[in-house]
């Protein structure tokens, strides 16, 4: 009995030892991209983002948490304009402020999450014409910390974000087509 207890702990003590060798392997970095075709001029989606008050019609996550809690301060739009919330488990608590805004072709933002965990990326939405169309990318990088990097081992940050980001781009064509 005390030989399989002893070999219990010992692929147990191995599996941890893999996790976290594995992990330490993973780059430092993380990126989140996704992109749509809108049939509109970059002219007429760019307001949509440069915009926090216009985010509640097409973000994804204004829509999780219906009792959302939203503040705007800085500038009404563009460089400088800022929007915190605090939301329930779905949505947290953080803030965002435009930090790079060059109509119609360009939008960066600096990202704080502060809740569920604390995280700093930056993100920016791209938006190209391509004939009548207007190709829109968007992009979050951001550093992956060590605890980060074990979480990464099990849950498809990719997957889990670029899902909504899908879901923000479809909103937003729908709203910068009608």
């Amino acid at each position: 009995m005390k030989t399989v207890l002893l070999g219990l702990v010992a692929v147990v003590v191995i599996a941890v030892a893999v996790v976290l060798i594995l992990a330490a392997m993973k780059p430092d970095t993380f990126q989140v991209q996704r992109s749509i075709a809108i049939n509109a001029p970059p002219e007429r989606i760019y307001p949509l983002i440069a915009d926090f008050r216009a985010w509640g019609a097409w973000s994804p996550w204004e829509k999780k948490d219906p009792a959302l809690k939203r503040s705007f301060s800085g500038t009404e739009r563009g460089v400088g304009a800022r929007y915190a919330w605090d939301g329930d488990k779905n949505v947290g608590r953080g803030s965002m402020e435009i930090v790079e805004a060059n109509a119609p072709g360009r939008i960066g933002l600096k990202l704080d999450f502060l809740k569920p965990f604390e995280a700093h990326n930056n993100v920016e939405f791209s938006l190209i014409p391509r004939g009548a169309a207007t190709q829109v990318t968007w992009t979050m990088r951001g550093p992956v910390p060590y605890i980060s990097k074990i979480i990464h081992m099990f849950v498809d940050n990719d997957r889990m974000v670029g899902g909504d980001f899908e879901a923000g781009l479809a909103s937003l064509k729908a709203i910068a087509e009608k």
